[in-house]
Parts: C-alpha cells; sequence; structure tokens
C-alpha cells in the first residue's frame, strides 16, 4: 500500500499491476449505501440526484476506509429514514457495502462498521 492506494498483484506475471486509490472505494461504499431502502444519506453527502454533479469528496464524506493486506474496514456514518427497522436497514447496508466493494475490487471486506448520525424526518 502506497499514498492511500492499495495494489492488486495479478495472477499472471508480466501484465501489469492494479492500483486502488481508497477513495475508490469510499465511493463504491457510499454508493452501494445509498441504494438501500431506508437510507436517506450519507452524513454530510447529498441527494442521488446530484450525485453525478458533484466531486467524489463530497460523495464519499460520511465514509472512512482503512486497507490492510486486501483487508478493508469501511466506517459509514449515514442518515435513515424514520419509520424503518434501524437493525435490519443496518443489516441490509453492511451486507450491500459488503458485496458491492468485495465484487468490483476483489480485495475482502473485514468490517463494515455503522454510526446513525441522524434520522430523516420526511415532510408532512
Amino acid at each position: 500500500m502506497e499514498n492511500n492506494t492499495i495494489t492488486l498483484k495479478p495472477d499472471n506475471e508480466g501484465i501489469g499491476c492494479v492500483k486502488i486509490a481508497d477513495d475508490v472505494v469510499a465511493m463504491i461504499a457510499a454508493l452501494a449505501s445509498s441504494e438501500v431502502e431506508g437510507v436517506s444519506a450519507m452524513t454530510g453527502s447529498i441527494t442521488n440526484e446530484l450525485m453525478s454533479k458533484v466531486a467524489m469528496k463530497k460523495l464519499t464524506k460520511g465514509v472512512r476506509v482503512n486497507l490492510l493486506d486486501n483487508l478493508v474496514t469501511i466506517n459509514l456514518s449515514v442518515v435513515l429514514e424514520y419509520g424503518y427497522s434501524i437493525p435490519e436497514t443496518c443489516k441490509k447496508v453492511q451486507e450491500k457495502v459488503k458485496n458491492s466493494v468485495e465484487t468490483m475490487t476483489g480485495l475482502s471486506v473485514e468490517d463494515v462498521n455503522i454510526r446513525i448520525a441522524s434520522i430523516h424526518m420526511a415532510k408532512g
């Protein structure tokens, strides 16, 4: 690992290497968690409608990634919608984030820790 980047070892030597920045893992985690019903937003983040128009730093706010020897620990700070079961929603977020990161990067996710920062109340 160098400069918040992890290098994946290729199966076939001589082809080259793949380096993944921890910001990329954070982006995958943020997008995956925002797809779970009951998650309003990442702390300090914005709605899905505006995601394509902002910088990655804003999108990944509320996500911390620790990479160590191809093992990933992800810490999320999320805002949940009022009326959803916190344990059930968090379990879905953990599963979605773990599966997305492992599928897209080939890294092993050791932990997905969630901090509920707030509850969003629907207007009306």
